[in-house]
């Protein structure tokens, strides 16, 4: 078994001759928090769409715990263990937290599309599903409907029903984008319990998030890696100062 859960090699994506994502060889290893940072445009949602199959790569390969996976489907990705969040705000607005939670762990019913069964059928997930909002600091927002929640506490929420699917591999796309400090702090060490048990791997323009939680770092520039290491490594490397700030080396 490899050490690494998930693999890039040569990750191309073309909009007709413009190349979004180029030549990526991307490793992540298994049990670590993994970091995409870069300047904006820099190709880092690009590369989570690529590797959850909502785009589809123009050459390169992509390898999920040693099987190749290119040519899967989004919804063969997602049975496969890996599961994303989005930077914007995806809960259901009209239901509760507990609901919302719920929802996504019918999947292990096998009941997932029969929306026209009654609620009470679903009242046996109900004990797992705030498990798992008090895994997540939300068992006193049981009972509210997610569009009455601050902002922060809807980004656990999500974290949440993300848990719910048992992932192997959670990507999150800008976790704590737009949160203030208390939400930044509250969320970013939420990330490192569930990191506990699982790989992540993240991209997030906070890079005092970044700093404090990530293992290793994938700097991007114009769709092609830039540097990688540990956040001291590149933080010190005057190519990613350059890309950040317009310093020359």
């Amino acid at each position: 078994m490899s050490d690494y859960l998930l693999e890039t090699r040569g990750l191309t994506k073309e909009f007709k001759g413009f190349a979004a994502v180029q030549n990526v060889d991307l490793k992540i290893q298994r049990g670590t928090i993994h970091a995409l940072i870069g300047p904006n445009g820099a190709g880092k949602t690009t590369v989570f769409n690529l590797l959850t199959k909502f785009l589809q790569p123009t050459r390169g390969t992509i390898f999920y715990d040693g099987v190749d996976i290119t040519r899967d489907e989004p919804a063969q990705i997602a049975r496969r263990g890996v599961v994303r969040s989005f930077q914007i705000s995806a809960t259901f607005g009209h239901m509760t937290a507990l609901e919302n939670v719920r929802v996504a762990l019918q999947r292990r019913l096998g009941t997932s599309y029969h929306f026209w069964r009654a609620e009470r059928s679903l009242r046996v997930l109900d004990d797992q599903a705030m498990d798992l909002l008090e895994q997540v600091d939300l068992g006193s927002f049981a009972r509210t409907l997610a569009v009455e929640m601050p902002y922060g506490r809807k980004r656990a929420l999500e974290i949440a029903t993300t848990l719910a699917l048992d992932p192997a591999l959670m990507l999150l796309d800008e976790p704590t984008q737009g949160m203030g400090h208390e939400d930044v702090d509250r969320v970013a060490e939420l990330i490192k319990r569930v990191a506990a048990k699982r790989t992540v791997a993240m991209v997030e323009h906070n890079l005092s998030v970044v700093e404090k939680l990530c293992d290793r770092i994938t700097v991007l520039q114009r769709g092609e890696i830039l540097a990688e290491g540990t956040y001291a490594e590149v933080s010190n490397d005057p190519r990613v100062l350059e890309a950040y700030v317009g310093v020359e080396a």
